[in-house]
């Protein structure tokens, strides 16, 4: 529908209809909206329409003090509420759903349907499908700007001229380029006149003040009387839930989580491993754990780091590690699928590297040779040129070439105190990735991704000075994005982006414990590390568990273990 006879001045400037209308345009204003009512349209108080505005709508619902100005085109339904405004060339098709306080700014699209895509007939003869855009209060799309269907912008965002939007947006963000990436925070626009010294200060402060709240919000009572940890409520109980909630009480408040005593945590712990295999497998699993499959492979690194935290250790040795000849390692480390699965490859040796610790500090060291069987295999494999052990992929680059990197090396040379080879290439590498903006951009991250280049550059840093600055920069911009990222009370969720009903974005006991480590390591990159007041001492750990291959067991530890 297109209609005219108003005065000019509305369409150059429709909110002064607010103010300063005429009879006439009352009355025309009124005839406008009872003709869209009469097929279904609703308003709230104080709506303008302008009659030059293009509309082909199934449903319309435009809350209090909303305007569609002149030269705006909106189809298919749209739901609005109080204070939004559509201005003049601004396109909104398909199912778009808007809060209140939304402005969407001259020649902006906010397009909620695509069309289908596939080979087997011309684009125009297949149908168009519609996921649908929901943007919620406070949030302004600047001029040109296009958001894509399926997008959910967060509260409080800003989407910058010209920006293209093409996965959802976390609230707060300011949003630029195509495609879209996250600026920074609109709340740290005053922020980033603080200096990080003191930012870091303030967000170890607050996270200390709610560690208490943030784990007990993941105490499941039973209704037996007991109880047992969960990563968030509503998820199910685990074993790496108990062993996050030991990691923060120690990491913030320098004790164990008041739910139980430290005997029955001790305890608890300890009952969990298979004498059989040493290992421990999750709650409810009907089958006897197996090393380098499922849950009980890093559960070698989660509840042997949480006994230790808690002075314990595990009762019996891992089996599949200390009764593996060096002969038998390195077949085992020749069968992984290095090619292809570079983290899984590292996600192994990491779990044989802690568990060859864990059994040594018992005093079990096992078949002779094996550590050194593991560090001679390592160095003979890696690529000299790129510094890791894998190559990339056609459709995830070296994603997985370096999230295997990180947990490889963080078992073995971090853990063992030794220097890693070929330590430029790899910030070659890292580097690299590091710009890949579909791990890395604003919005999109995860705590694995950024941990797994954040730790290695943070240890390779300290055998050389390669591209410093690049690396500082790099740990600059990710701190910025990830000290936001704290909900009072609730924590931090593994992924960022807006809720979207995926675990991953929902604050959870997993993602604050890996997110405050990252943080650390991040800070320790610019030197700032002190001002959080914190240091982790779990699986995230700084120092090396033991100095070298022939020292055996920390003093620290001996006498301990067989708690």
């Amino acid at each position: 529908m297109s209609a005219t006879g108003m005065s000019d001045r509305l369409d150059a400037a429709p909110w002064l209809y607010w103010s300063e209308p005429t009879e006439s345009e009352r009355h025309e204003q009124l005839a406008i909206q009872q003709a869209l009512a009469e097929g279904g349209a609703q308003f709230g108080r104080d709506v303008y329409i302008s009659p030059r505005a293009i509309l082909g709508v199934d449903r319309l619902q435009l809350g209090d003090r909303c305007y569609l100005a002149a030269g705006s085109y909106v189809t298919h339904d749209l739901i609005a509420g109080d204070d939004c405004t559509v201005n003049p060339y601004a396109v909104v098709r398909g199912s778009v759903r808007l809060g209140s306080g939304v402005r969407i700014g001259a020649h902006a699209s906010v397009l909620g349907f695509n069309h289908s895509t596939g080979v087997e007939s011309p684009i125009h003869t297949q149908p168009t499908r519609s996921a649908g855009i929901v943007v919620d209060d406070d949030v302004w799309i600047g001029s040109s700007a296009i958001v894509l269907d399926g997008v959910h912008l967060g509260a409080h965002s800003v989407i910058g001229a010209g920006a293209v939007v093409t996965r959802d947006v976390e609230p707060w963000s300011i949003m630029a380029g195509n495609p879209a990436r996250r600026v920074r925070d609109r709340r740290s626009t005053g922020e980033r006149a603080v200096p990080i010294r003191t930012r870091l200060e303030r967000f170890g402060d607050s996270a200390r003040r709610q560690a208490r709240d943030v784990i007990a919000r993941s105490w499941l009572l039973e209704a037996s009387g007991g109880g047992a940890y969960v990563d968030r409520p509503g998820a199910e109980t685990t074993v790496r839930a108990h062993c996050d909630a030991v990691e923060l009480a120690d990491l913030l408040l320098g004790s164990v989580p008041a739910q139980l005593a430290a005997d029955e945590h001790r305890m608890r712990l300890r009952s969990l491993q298979d004498e059989a295999t040493g290992l421990v497998a999750q709650f409810g699993s009907p089958d006897a754990p197996v090393f380098g499959m499922g849950d009980a492979t890093y559960h070698v690194l989660s509840v042997g780091y949480a006994l230790d935290l808690l002075r314990s250790g595990f009762a019996h040795p891992v089996h599949g590690v200390s009764q593996l000849s060096a002969a038998e390692l390195c077949a085992a480390l020749d069968a992984l699928d290095w090619q292809s699965d570079g983290w899984a490859c590292g996600a192994w040796v990491d779990a044989w590297a802690t568990a060859a610790h864990w059994n040594r500090a018992r005093g079990a060291s096992g078949q002779p040779g094996g550590l050194e069987a593991l560090f001679g295999w390592l160095s003979s494999r890696i690529d000299a040129g790129t510094g890791v052990w894998s190559p990339p992929s056609a459709d995830q680059g070296w994603l997985q070439a370096v999230n295997g990197y990180y947990r490889l090396t963080r078992g073995s040379y971090a853990q063992f105190g030794l220097p890693v080879p070929h330590a430029e290439r790899t910030i070659d590498t890292l580097l690299d990735h590091a710009q890949d903006g579909r791990w890395f951009a604003d919005g999109v991250q995860n705590a694995c991704n950024v941990l797994d280049v954040a730790h290695p550059l943070w240890l390779l840093g300290k055998q050389t000075d390669h591209r410093t600055r690049e690396a500082t920069e790099w740990a600059r911009a990710q701190l910025e994005s990830a000290l936001g990222r704290w909900q009072d009370g609730r924590g931090m969720p593994f992924a960022a982006g807006t809720p979207s009903g995926s675990p991953e974005q929902e604050p959870g006991l997993q993602g604050t414990e890996m997110w405050l480590a990252i943080i650390w390591t991040l800070a320790e990159l610019l030197g700032e590390s002190a001002s959080l007041g914190y240091r982790p001492r779990g699986v995230h750990r700084a120092e090396p568990a033991e100095q070298g291959l022939d020292r055996g067991s920390p003093a620290s530890l001996r006498g301990t273990l067989l708690r």
